[in-house]
C-alpha cells in the first residue's frame, strides 16, 4: 500500500511515517461491482481543491487507479488490499482493522486480499517492522473517508440530514431508519473526492471511540492456515511445469562452469536435462540446474550430475579471516561513517579518570525459515509469472527483469503467504534462477532448493566486530563513549542507492549500525560504522530478524553492565541514571514522545516485576537490559530481565524465565502483538545461547539442523510479557523483542557465575573461560 518510498531513518521528517499522500487525494466512486476508494492522481486544479464539481463517474476522473485501498461489494463485503507479506505475523489482520475501524466495518464482513505486484501499489516491502507504524494514518484516513461518503450517500438515500446520521457496524443510521452499506453500493451513486488537505483535515477517532483497534478479534488468516486451505509459494502448481533443483557453486561470487556430466543421471525415470544458467544480472554466477517430470527425480538426479567448477576468490576465506580482517579495518579511525560525531570525544578520553574499553563479537547467523525457499515461473505472451513468496517485491522486479532481458513490465510477481521470512525473502533472489530456468528450457519451471542448498544459498547475518569505550571523570560521571562497529553491510550488496549519508556525506548502511546510536546521556558520543568488503565479497550479508540491534545492542547492553560493574554501581541503577530524556534522547512528535524516560519508564517496570534485587539461589542471577527496537525514529521501548541458571559442572546455561516490558505505543493487534514479542523473545534466546555457524572454505559449515541447532521446545523460558497501556503513535512489534535477549542472558550469566562473556552465540566453552578468569560473584 506505499504510495511512496519509506524514508530511512537519517532522512529529514523522519520522524512522520513513510507514507505521504502528497498532492493526491482520493475518489470514492461506485461502479462495477461495488464501490472503490482509490488514489487520485489529479491535475493541479483537483489537486488544490479547485474543482467545482466532483466527478460523477470513474470513467470521468484523469488517471483513475482502481483499488488502492478497498472495495465494498453489493453484499457488504469489505475486501481491504494488503500489499505486504504475510509471514505468521498477521498482518493482514492488523492493517484490515486500523481501516475497518475507522470505515464502521462490521468485522465479520471483511476480507483480505494479499495483491500482486503492480506498480500502483508504490513500493512493495515488508520488514523493519514497518508495515503498521507507516500505514496507521494513511489507512485510517482512508477508512475514515470512506465512512463519510457511505454516511452522505445513505442520508440522501434516506432523505435524512447528514447531520442526523451516523455509521454502526457496516450500517447508516439515521433518526427512525437505517440502510446498509451494501445496500448504498446496490443503490446509490456514490462519488466523492477528497482533496490531501481534505483528507488530513478529517478528524479520526480518538482512543476511546476505537471499537477493533486494540481490541481481541478473531485474526482473519487463521482459519484458513489451521484447515490447510491457506496457499504458500511452495504449494503453487501449473499443468505441465517441470521440477528443477539446482547445483550450487562452491563461491556465491565468481564460480565459472568447466565441465557437466550428467550420464548418470540419465537414468533416472523423470530426468529431463541439465543446463547451465547464463544470468546477465549477476545474481547465480556458476549455477547448474537439473530438470525432471517430478520434484523427486530432480533431487535423486541432481545428487547424480556432476559438475566441475572454477571456483572465485572467496574459496579459501574462513570467518576468522573475516573477523581479523574486521578488527584490522576498526583500527583505522579514516574508515568507514562516523554516524554520530560530538565534539569533545578525544579530549574526554585523553583527561579521563577511568577508560573502559571492551571489544564483541557475533558469529555468522543463517535464517533456517520454516519453508525453504522456492518459486514457480511461467511465461505467457511476453510477461513473465513469478510465484513466490517475498518480502520485498520492489527490489527484486528490476533484477529479474535484467536477468530475463525483458522491460520491467513483463514481469509480475504473484502474492504467497510464506512459510516463515524472518528477513530471508526481502532478498528474492532465489526467484532469478527459477526464472532463468523457465526460460531456458521454453516450459513453466518450479525450483525448490533443499534444506542444505537453503543454507547455501542463504544471505545469513554478517559475523560482527565492536569495540566500546567509555570516559568517566573524577566524580564516576560518564564524559564520553565511543562504538565502532564492522560488518558486512546488505543494504550496500543489495540497494546500494538507499544508504544513508553521515553529516560529511559518507555512506553507511543503516541496517548495520543502528542500535549503537542509543538513548543513554553518555557526554561526547561517537558511533562509527566500517563495511566489512571481505565479508560482502564472500557471501550476500543479508538483513535478519532485528537487523543491527540484534547485534549493536549486544554489546551496548553488555558494555553498559560492565561500565556499571566498573562504576561500582548497580547495573539498573546505572541506566536510570543516563536515561536522562535531555538533548539528543529528549524524544519528538510524533514516533518518539517522551524519550528516554519512556525507555526508564519499562526498565522499571521489569525490574519490579522480574523481583529485581532480590536473593538468588545459588548460580541463578538476574540481567537486564533494554532497547528502543529497530531504528531511533521509531522507537519500541524495551526492557527484559533474564533469569539463568548455570551448571558449573558443565556450564551449561539455563534460561529459566524472560520477563519483558514493551512501550510499542498503540497496540493495534493485542494478540498479533503477544504472538510477535513471544516468537521474538525465543529468537533472542536461540540466538543467544543456540544458533551461529562460520564459514569455511568460502561457504557455511552448517547446513541442516543437525548441527545448526535453533532453540527446542525443551528449552524454552516462562515467559513474561506485559505492553504499557498508550495512545502515543503504534511503533514496530516484530523485532523490538529480540534485542534485549541475548544481553540480558549474558548480564545475568555474570550475575549468576561471575563469568563475563563477550561472543554471540555464546558457549559453554566461553563460560567456562570466564569463570576461570573472574571467578564466583
Amino acid at each position: 500500500m506505499l504510495e511512496f518510498p519509506a524514508k530511512l531513518p537519517n532522512e529529514k521528517n523522519a520522524d512522520s511515517p513513510g507514507v505521504s499522500l502528497g498532492r493526491r487525494g482520493f475518489l470514492i466512486s461506485a461502479f462495477g461491482a461495488g464501490v472503490t476508494l482509490a488514489f487520485l492522481r489529479a491535475d493541479d486544479a483537483l489537486a488544490r481543491g479547485k474543482v467545482a464539481q466532483p466527478a460523477r463517474t470513474a470513467a470521468a476522473v484523469p488517471a483513475f487507479d482502481p483499488s488502492i485501498w478497498y472495495d465494498i461489494g453489493h453484499d457488504g463485503t469489505v475486501t481491504v488490499n494488503i500489499a505486504k507479506a504475510e509471514m505468521g505475523q498477521h498482518i493482514g489482520t492488523a492493517l484490515a482493522r486500523i481501516v475497518a475501524d475507522e470505515l464502521e466495518a462490521d468485522w465479520s464482513k471483511v476480507r483480505l486480499n494479499y495483491v500482486d505486484s503492480d506498480p500502483k501499489w508504490g513500493v512493495m516491502v515488508t520488514g523493519g517492522s514497518w508495515s503498521v507504524w507507516q500505514n496507521f494514518d494513511p489507512l485510517s484516513r482512508a477508512g475514515a473517508a470512506g465512512r463519510l461518503a457511505l454516511v452522505e450517500a445513505g442520508a440522501r438515500l434516506l432523505r435524512e440530514p447528514v447531520a442526523a446520521c451516523s455509521a454502526r457496524l457496516g450500517v447508516v443510521h439515521g433518526r427512525h431508519r437505517s440502510i446498509s452499506y451494501g445496500e448504498i453500493v446496490r443503490r446509490g451513486k456514490l462519488t466523492r473526492v477528497y482533496t490531501p488537505e481534505q483528507l488530513q483535515a478529517i478528524a479520526l477517532k480518538t482512543p476511546a471511540q476505537r471499537k477493533l483497534v486494540g481490541q481481541t478479534v478473531q485474526a482473519l488468516d487463521i482459519p484458513s492456515k489451521t484447515d490447510g486451505s491457506a496457499i504458500y509459494g511452495i504449494d503453487a502448481h501449473i499443468d505441465g511445469m517441470l521440477y528443477a533443483r539446482p547445483k550450487i557453486p562452491p563461491t556465491r561470487y565468481g564460480a565459472k562452469v568447466l565441465t557437466i556430466d550428467d550420464s548418470a543421471a540419465k537414468g533416472i525415470a523423470g530426468y529431463v536435462d541439465t543446463v547451465a544458467l547464463k544470468d546477465p544480472s549477476g545474481t547465480t554466477p556458476g549455477w547448474v540446474m537439473v530438470y525432471a517430470k517430478t520434484y523427486a527425480a530432480a533431487l535423486r538426479a541432481a545428487d547424480l550430475v556432476q559438475v566441475k567448477w572454477r571456483a572465485g576468490p572467496a574459496a579459501h576465506v574462513s570467518e576468522q579471516d573475516i573477523v581479523h580482517y574486521a578488527s584490522k579495518q576498526l583500527a583505522d579511525a579514516t574508515l568507514g561513517a562516523r554516524v554520530v560525531d560530538d565534539e569533545g570525544v578525544d579530549a574526554a578520553f585523553a583527561h579521563a579518570d577511568l577508560k573502559l574499553e571492551r571489544h564483541y563479537t557475533t558469529a555468522t547467523v543463517l535464517h533456517f525459515q520454516l519453508e525453504p525457499v522456492n518459486a514457480l515461473v511461467q511465461e505467457i505472451n511476453g510477461v513473465w509469472h513469478v510465484h513466490a513468496g517475498t518480502q520485498w517485491q520492489s527490489l527484486i522486479l528490476p533484477v529479474l527483469a535484467q536477468a530475463l532481458e525483458v522491460p520491467e513490465a513483463n514481469v509480475v510477481l504473484h502474492t504467497y503467504l510464506l512459510g516463515g521470512g524472518f528477513g530471508r525473502r526481502l532478498n528474492g533472489d532465489y526467484c532469478v534462477p527459477a526464472a532463468l530456468a523457465a526460460q531456458a528450457i521454453g516450459r513453466p519451471v518450479k525450483m525448490i532448493l533443499t534444506r542444505a542448498d537453503d543454507s547455501h544459498f542463504d544471505s545469513p547475518r554478517s559475523p560482527s566486530v565492536q569495540h566500546l569505550r567509555m570516559a568517566f571523570d573524577a566524580s564516576g560521571k560518564v564524559t564520553a563513549m565511543a562504538h565502532e562497529a564492522s560488518a558486512g553491510w546488505p543494504t550496500q550488496v543489495m540497494a546500494p542507492a538507499l544508504l544513508a549519508k553521515n553529516s560529511k556525506g559518507r555512506p553507511y548502511d543503516p541496517f548495520a549500525i543502528a542500535g549503537a546510536d542509543h538513548w543513554y546521556t553518555v557526554g561526547a558520543q561517537r558511533v562509527r560504522a566500517v563495511s566489512n568488503d571481505l565479508a560482502n565479497s564472500t557471501f550476500r550479508p543479508g538483513w535478519l530478524r532485528s537487523v543491527a540491534p540484534g547485534w549493536t545492542n549486544w554489546a551496548v547492553e553488555s558494555f553498559i553492565d560492565e561500565a556499571a560493574q566498573a562504576a561500582k554501581v548497580n547495573p539498573l541503577a546505572f541506566r536510570l541514571s543516563l536515561l536522562q530524556a535531555t538533548g539528543r534522547n529528549a524524544g519528538s512528535a510524533p514516533n518518539a514522545v517522551g524519550g528516554a524516560a519512556r525507555l526508564a519508564q519499562v526498565l522499571q517496570r521489569a525490574a519490579e516485576k522480574a523481583g529485581w534485587g532480590a536473593a538468588m539461589p545459588p548460580d541463578t542471577g538476574l540481567g537486564i537490559a533494554a532497547s528502543f527496537g529497530q531504528e531511533r525514529n521509531m522507537p519500541t521501548w524495551t526492557a527484559c530481565v533474564a533469569r539463568v541458571w548455570v551448571d558449573r559442572r558443565t556450564c551449561m546455561v539455563k534460561v529459566e524465565k524472560l520477563t519483558m516490558v514493551i512501550d510499542a505505543g498503540t497496540i493495534v493487534d493485542p494478540d498479533g502483538a503477544l504472538a510477535q514479542a513471544e516468537g521474538g523473545a525465543l529468537w533472542g534466546v536461540s540466538m543467544a545461547l543456540h544458533e551461529g555457524t562460520a564459514f569455511l572454505n568460502g561457504q557455511v559449515k552448517d547446513t541442516n539442523l543437525n548441527t545448526y541447532t535453533p532453540l527446542r521446545m525443551a528449552d524454552v523460558p516462562e515467559l513474561d510479557i506485559e505492553f504499557v497501556s498508550s495512545t502515543e503513535a503504534a511503533t514496530g512489534m516484530g523485532e523490538p523483542p529480540v534485542t534485549v535477549v541475548a544481553p540480558a542472558i549474558a548480564n545475568a550469566i555474570f550475575m549468576a557465575v561471575g563469568s563475563r562473556v563477550r561472543h554471540l552465540p555464546i558457549r559453554p566453552a566461553a563460560v567456562l573461560t570466564g569463570l576461570d578468569k573472574y571467578g564466583a560473584v
